[in-house]
């Protein structure tokens, strides 16, 4: 019987049966990097076939012998064409729009896609890279759900949301009566919010500042601006933190001012885990590749709040999101979930 084991796994290597072809965007120095190791260290199975990119000449000879093969946007020919089975993105100096837009092509005909740490960055920071023959990559292959995976979710996000409402109502109707004795004002504080497909939807969160008018306009004018200045380091929260009372510090800090939104859950507006829900005015003023972020549910918890929280830019919060989207699988969600507590309970990145 291992003979004949023996004798099988021998004819197949024999015929390259499984060989796995690989592909490489971008002819940057990290691309060399993966292509030369990748050739001179022949692990089993992998064969690199070329490169794709846009600065060097179609049939340009790269590394050993391996030469440009096409450019980006011939990507998804290549791919059927060659049958590829692993994408190495390497690609230098090219926005997050671009990028994103190399990941949907790979994601439309399933292959196996990595990414250099460095175009990711916050991700690297944040989540963590493997490593790829000795090369920090991100593994970034889209798991999106399918209509199976969808009704699963909506069930287990519907029952757990219950479970918490019922079980934490006592927690819920005291912080209620410390929010209503903290200072004049309703107990909730409801906003119009972007949900799925960029509908508009209610969502709720314990009030935790004193109710002023005309504050509101100066509000939405500050995080514009914080929008644009993406790199701005001091978190996306913008606040007015004179006007926030003594239980909302702490509810803002714990992040239990967010429980409400275990209502909007029930009601299917939201998910338990998913991107973090954005504003009206947010929503104008994103790009292009910042829609993506509606794509999904938003999420009470998700990759922002466990990993970034306030202590991440604009655009990290969103490239942190677009991982999760490019990453949804019920593993992950329930990863995400059980990190929200010490997350929270430790006030990782809160503000």
């Amino acid at each position: 019987m291992r003979v004949e084991l023996l004798r099988y796994l021998y004819i197949k290597l024999k015929n390259n049966q499984f060989r796995r072809n690989v592909l490489i965007v971008g002819d940057g120095h990290s691309g060399r990097l993966l292509a030369t190791k990748l050739i001179f260290e022949n692990p089993i199975g992998i064969e690199v076939l070329g490169f794709v990119d846009d600065d060097l000449e179609i049939g340009e000879e790269v590394v050993s012998g391996k030469k440009v093969l096409g450019r980006i946007s011939q990507l998804s020919e290549i791919i059927k064409y060659l049958k590829i089975d692993e994408i190495l993105i390497a690609i230098e100096g090219q926005g997050y729009e671009r990028l994103l837009k190399i990941l949907d092509d790979c994601k439309k005909l399933d292959v196996k896609v990595r990414l250099t740490s460095e175009l990711f960055g916050v991700v690297a920071r944040k989540i963590g890279t493997e490593k790829y023959i000795d090369v920090p990559v991100i593994d970034v292959s889209t798991q999106y759900y399918n209509n199976l995976n969808l009704i699963f979710k909506r069930v287990f996000d519907f029952v757990i949301a219950l479970a918490l409402i019922i079980f934490l109502s006592p927690l819920l109707m005291i912080i209620a009566i410390f929010v209503k004795l903290s200072s004049p004002g309703p107990v909730l504080f409801k906003s119009r919010a972007i949900g799925k497909g960029g509908k508009q939807f209610m969502f709720y969160k314990f009030r935790s500042m004193s109710v002023k008018n005309g504050e509101d306009e100066e509000r939405k004018k500050l995080m514009i601006q914080y929008m644009k200045e993406s790199e701005n380091s001091n978190g996306r929260k913008i606040i007015n933190i004179k006007r926030v009372t003594w239980i909302g510090q702490i509810l803002r800090k714990t992040s239990l001012d967010e429980l409400p939104q275990l209502f909007n859950v029930i009601k299917g507006d939201m998910s338990l885990v998913g991107p973090r829900p954005a504003l009206p005015y947010e929503y104008e003023h994103y790009d292009e590749w910042h829609k993506r972020r509606v794509s999904v549910l938003p999420g009470c918890t998700g990759v922002w709040q466990v990993w970034g929280r306030s202590s991440v830019t604009f655009r990290e919060s969103i490239v942190l999101d677009l991982y999760y989207i490019n990453n949804m699988s019920p593993w992950l969600d329930l990863q995400l979930i059980l990190q929200t507590i010490p997350a929270v309970f430790f006030f990782r990145g809160a503000k």
